[in-house]
This record gives structure tokens, C-alpha cells and sequence, in this order.
């Protein structure tokens, strides 16, 4: 009977609480550690490997508006994270790119997250871990 049916019988519906919990939780290490969320971790992400990429290519590789991207990046500027500079080839264009302090904190991001989740990780088979 459907009626007779809970959400945490619903694989969906476990997965995507799995993938909340696991969101918020590397929110608060990045919080307590780094003084960024987890937001801005992924940004930097993407920025640091696809340097000339603009907001909306942003905004749909995260599912996010071009609007929240445009406020994130906003507050990374005032926090020394990025920078912006005149794409030479279209004068009109801007080019944002990670600060020396940037690629420092996506570094330092990437070891906390290792770290955190290595007990994790090490129980999985390296099939597995791909």
C-alpha cells in the first residue's frame, strides 16, 4: 500500500538527506577552520581549474542562479579571495581569477577535506573510490 510508505524508505529521499548532512557538515569544518562555507569552497574551486569561465557557466555547474554566483563572488572580493581583470582580447569583459590568498585557501580547503574524510574514504576499496 502507498499510502503506508515513509520517506526514509525511499532511496531518493535517503540520498539526498545523506547529501544535505554531508554538505552542512563540510560546511562547518570550512567555517571553524578557514573562515569560508562550503559555497565558496566549490566556487573556488571551479575557478582554480577553469580560469576563464564565466558566472552562468558558474551558476549551472553548481544549480545555482547567476545572481547567488554574482553575491558569492561579491563577497570574495571584499575577502581577498579573488580578483578581477580586463580580458585583453574584449576590453569589455572582466576575467576573475583566484588571489595568492585564494589558492591558498582552496589548497588548505582540499588537505581539511581529505583529512576529515579519510577515515571515510579508507574503508572503501579503490574500485570503489573512483
Amino acid at each position: 500500500m502507498i499510502s503506508n510508505i515513509k520517506p526514509t524508505d525511499n532511496v531518493s529521499y535517503l540520498i539526498q538527506k545523506i547529501a544535505m548532512l554531508l554538505s552542512r557538515q563540510n560546511d562547518f569544518i570550512l567555517t571553524q577552520n578557514l573562515g569560508i562555507g562550503f559555497s565558496q569552497f566549490k566556487l573556488l574551486m571551479i575557478l582554480r581549474w577553469q580560469p576563464n569561465i564565466k558566472q552562468k557557466q558558474i551558476a549551472q555547474q553548481l544549480g545555482q542562479t547567476e545572481a547567488s554566483i554574482s553575491r558569492q563572488i561579491k563577497l570574495m572580493f571584499n575577502d581577498g579571495l579573488l580578483q578581477s581583470t580586463l580580458n585583453p582580447s574584449n576590453r569589455r569583459e572582466h576575467i576573475t581569477t583566484l588571489t595568492t590568498r585564494g589558492q591558498r585557501i582552496c589548497d588548505e580547503s582540499i588537505e581539511l577535506m581529505k583529512t576529515s574524510y579519510q577515515p571515510m574514504i579508507s574503508q572503501l576499496s579503490k574500485h570503489q573510490e573512483v
